[in-house]
């Protein structure tokens, strides 16, 4: 239900008399090899446990359509993985569990997200597009801190289950007989002493383009900033980025 509302308020509020001008679904997914840095704790004090860079997985499926005032639906999914160890230099609580000084500690950082995004194309040519919109973001994971040693054997854990709202903007330009469109895509918010932002440039090539499918391979710079003032209890000041590889197909 909760999902539902706000779905539901999300269209009430995007309603205006602009809508896309053709059907079609789209399918997509990416590889991505980012470095994780940053921060996080329980607020009073945030810890760098060095995060380890990782390969990440996204996918998405949108569907546009002729209607007006009905928007375009987008719905995408991104899972962030890292972890991490460090020596702590003073005591340190999470989830409860106090840390002491010198303990060598485990960070296991867990977190995925789907985005429901309902959006519209306030101009669309084989030239120049623009698409906004808002995002739903449906945070699920957990972030775990384990210390384990002859003398000391604990761990706790912050599930972070939560929806936030977040401005989508997404804007292609085509380069003229060449097959190339240079493209941006992103979410934004800053609210509350919450800072996000999660956004792709990129270039894409049309690899198959005929009036059953388009194919187009994608490759780009991503980065997202994950900067939470209890979320859940979590706060956080961690930024994953770096390079993708990726697929997009129109039907």
């Amino acid at each position: 239900m909760k999902k539902l509302a706000l779905v539901v308020t999300l269209a009430s509020i995007l309603s205006t008399n602009v809508q896309a001008d053709a059907l079609g679904i789209y399918l997509g997914g990416q590889i991505w090899d980012n470095q994780a840095s940053g921060t996080f704790g329980d607020g009073s004090s945030q810890i760098d446990f060095n995060l380890a860079d990782k390969k990440q997985n996204s996918f998405f499926i949108a569907f546009e359509h002729p209607l007006a005032l009905i928007p375009n639906v987008r719905i995408s999914s991104t899972s962030l993985e890292t972890e991490g160890n460090t020596t702590l230099k003073t005591d340190f609580e999470f989830d409860g569990k106090t840390f002491n000084e010198d303990t060598n500690v485990n960070a296991d950082f867990n977190v995925s997200y789907l985005d429901y995004t309902l959006y519209y194309e306030l101009f669309d040519n084989d030239l120049v597009s623009f698409d906004i919109g808002l995002t739903g973001r449906d945070f699920d994971g957990d972030v775990t801190v384990s210390a384990s040693s002859d003398s000391v054997s604990q761990s706790g854990t912050v599930s972070v289950t939560d929806i936030v709202p977040m401005l989508y903007v997404r804007t292609n330009v085509g380069l003229p007989l060449t097959g190339l469109n240079l493209y941006a895509q992103g979410n934004f918010l800053s609210i509350d002493d919450h800072t996000l932002y999660d956004y792709e440039v990129g270039v894409s090539y049309e690899l198959i383009d005929n009036l059953a499918v388009d194919v187009n391979i994608n490759a780009g710079y991503r980065a997202v900033k994950l900067e939470l003032d209890d979320l859940n209890d979590l706060y956080t000041n961690i930024e994953f980025d770096g390079v993708f590889l990726g697929t997009t197909i129109h039907f």
